[in-house]
């Protein structure tokens, strides 16, 4: 008990809601971890996988606080990361009655009626796969990363995310694969009854991205480019502060459990679930009003230097063009942008 109150503060919550994680995960950590040939409590065992998640040290480090061993402090996250899945799967999700309502209000006071989300791609840094070809992993920075895409609303919450993908895939193929895609095609992904635009333009919803991802009837990207018409420039400029919600919850995601911000020796099998645990913390830390430091933005560099931290968002190195954009993507944004004239 001394140990979780002396690594509460590390771990960006409150006593309260670490005790209620704690105890939903409880029926599912298995207890064979030892400490001096006694059980660890599932209370210990969570306390150790989020004080890992939350400080990013190693599992050689961190055992100085829990008094375990490598293969324990593995077994240990592989458990609590299970735990976690299946006891609030559902905190990542499409939001549906009420809370679909208020997200939807969100972004049409925004100037974008009938949007669900914001879309976007951070890359977690990675040390040198052992068993994979390593030209796949090397990004644009010339690191070792993998990719994650996420959806969120304008109150941070992450709606979808898809993780695992090697850091030389570009934006694109990342969403081609994702299951974003399909839904879409299939009209599973915006439900519920379509909103009618100017010049008769309908829409079931879309989600707001950069110019990174191929215009469409889901995807509504900027129109970029130098002297815009300032229709083109109001649009822009609406499109980008709403997408700035995607920025914030990067910067909270990973400020808050920053073993995902920092490169770090993974096992690639289990990288992404262990991140999407730690999204559903995410979600659940807003739900419980917790708030976030900023000072957790800034480190010190080894010339002790202070500097913001790199959260891994590769800007594209050049808009997607807009050849690729189809009729109705070009209508559903010409269409929000006689709206915004008007209100």
């Amino acid at each position: 008990m001394t140990r979780q109150r002396t690594t509460s503060g590390k771990l960006h919550m409150s006593r309260r809601v670490f005790m209620e994680i704690s105890e939903a995960c409880a029926p599912h950590v298995q207890r064979q971890v030892m400490f001096y040939r006694e059980p660890l409590q599932p209370e210990q065992i969570v306390a150790y996988a989020l004080y890992r998640w939350a400080t990013g040290e190693s599992y050689d480090n961190s055992t100085s606080s829990f008094s375990m061993g490598r293969t324990s402090g593995v077994r240990a996250v592989r458990d609590v990361t299970a735990a976690i899945l299946r006891v609030y799967g559902e905190k990542i999700s499409w939001p549906t009655g009420v809370r679909k309502e208020v997200v939807l209000r969100a972004f049409m006071d925004k100037g974008f009626p009938n949007c669900h989300g914001v879309v976007d791609c951070t890359h977690i840094y990675v040390d040198k796969p052992a068993n994979a070809p390593s030209e796949n992993y090397f990004d644009r920075k010339h690191r070792f990363s993998v990719i994650v895409q996420v959806v969120v609303d304008l109150d941070l919450r992450i709606l979808d995310v898809f993780v695992g993908y090697p850091g030389s895939c570009h934006d694109i193929r990342v969403i081609q694969l994702s299951s974003l895609l399909r839904c879409a095609e299939e009209r599973l992904l915006f439900r519920g009854p379509p909103v009618t635009l100017p010049r008769g333009v309908t829409t079931n919803g879309y989600i707001l991205g950069d110019n990174g991802y191929p215009p469409s009837e889901w995807v509504m990207v900027l129109y970029g480019g130098i002297n815009q018409h300032p229709d083109e420039e109001r649009f822009d400029t609406k499109q980008k502060v709403a997408r700035g919600a995607v920025g914030r919850a990067f910067r909270r995601l990973k400020g808050m459990w920053r073993l995902f911000l920092r490169t770090h020796k993974t096992n690639l099998d289990s990288l992404p679930q262990q991140f999407t645990a730690v999204c559903i913390l995410h979600n659940i830390l807003l739900d419980a009003g917790i708030e976030f430091d900023e000072n957790l933005l800034w480190e010190v560099d080894a010339n002790g230097v202070r500097r913001r931290v790199d959260l891994g968002i590769h800007r594209p190195p050049q808009p997607v063009s807009m050849l690729t954009s189809t009729r109705e993507a070009h209508a559903l944004r010409n269409a929000l942008v006689e709206r915004m004239k008007h209100v």
